[in-house]
């Protein structure tokens, strides 16, 4: 009688475990071997009848449908794990800072040549005025035509440790790496009066056949950043024409065309600077301070 009673009272028993108790229950109970699980039941046979009936249909129960809450165990620890993120998730959502990419200019160029039509530059020259032009950079150019041989304005343009002798807005150059050829480095210091105090530049062509040389900003305090000239000369009705093109980003604030009006007025004033100096020879000994 008791036997009978038992054996119901534990199957009614088991249904009303609760899935959190089945949690922790389920692991310990299906990492039992069950050789030794049913040894367990055969000795608790004899002494302990409810036991024994319990036991069984623990054991049974598990047989059958521990797969089953295992896997529900498991979704249980997924879904308390997502709802609480560890400090890395949080730092991935949620980030205290993000990198920049100031003054680094963007995919996808347009290539561009600011040469007028109007003016006959050779083939073999006008290339080098081709730039690649990104969306937040402007591009332009400026031609001056000199009344001197080729060579007398080649002597001074071709000076990158001089660039001061016709610039104006230059106070003084310094290199810091190199002896003239590709690759050399100056610092050259700007007057004052303009928004800007050093320029690190890089000489990036130096062509004394073609006549062509361009250099680049590679650092500095000012704020035309990766900026880019190209200056080529040839003969024309026994002068000479300049042609000096430039690429560079616009700065925070300012249009495209407030940046090229700036640029294009300090590149004027210096190609005028240059023609007087070329067409005046007793002057190439002047440094303008």
């Amino acid at each position: 009688m008791f036997m009978q009673l038992a054996k119901p009272l534990a199957f009614s028993i088991l249904p009303c475990v609760t899935p959190l108790s089945l949690s922790l229950i389920i692991p310990a109970c299906t990492s039992f071997p069950p050789s030794k699980l049913r040894n367990y039941i055969t000795t608790r046979l004899h002494t302990d009848i409810p036991t024994f009936f319990f036991s069984l249909s623990l054991y049974t129960y598990l047989s059958l449908f521990s797969p089953f809450l295992l896997i529900y165990s498991s979704l249980i620890t997924i879904s308390s794990t997502e709802k609480m993120p560890s400090s890395l998730q949080l730092h991935r959502i949620n980030p205290m800072s993000r990198p920049t990419s100031a003054h680094k200019p963007p995919k996808h160029p347009t290539w561009l040549c600011p040469v007028s039509g109007d003016i006959l530059v050779p083939e073999n020259l006008l290339h080098h005025h081709t730039h690649a032009v990104t969306p937040n950079q402007c591009c332009s150019a400026a031609v001056q035509t000199i009344d001197a041989p080729l060579a007398a304005v080649w002597s001074l343009v071709r000076r990158f440790d001089k660039p001061q002798e016709y610039k104006l807005f230059l106070k003084s150059c310094h290199v810091i790496v190199g002896d003239g050829d590709v690759g050399t480095l100056r610092e050259v210091r700007v007057v004052s009066g303009l928004p800007a105090a050093c320029s690190t530049e890089r000489l990036e062509i130096l062509d004394d056949e073609k006549h062509v040389m361009s250099f680049s900003v590679v650092g500095g305090e000012h704020r035309l950043h990766n900026y880019r000239s190209v200056t080529t000369l040839h003969a024309a009705s026994g002068g000479t024409v300049v042609v000096e093109s430039y690429v560079v980003d616009m700065p925070p604030g300012n249009t495209k065309e407030e940046t090229c009006a700036f640029v294009d007025t300090i590149v004027k004033c210096n190609l005028q600077s240059l023609a007087q100096l070329a067409q005046n020879p007793a002057n190439n000994e002047t440094k303008f301070i």
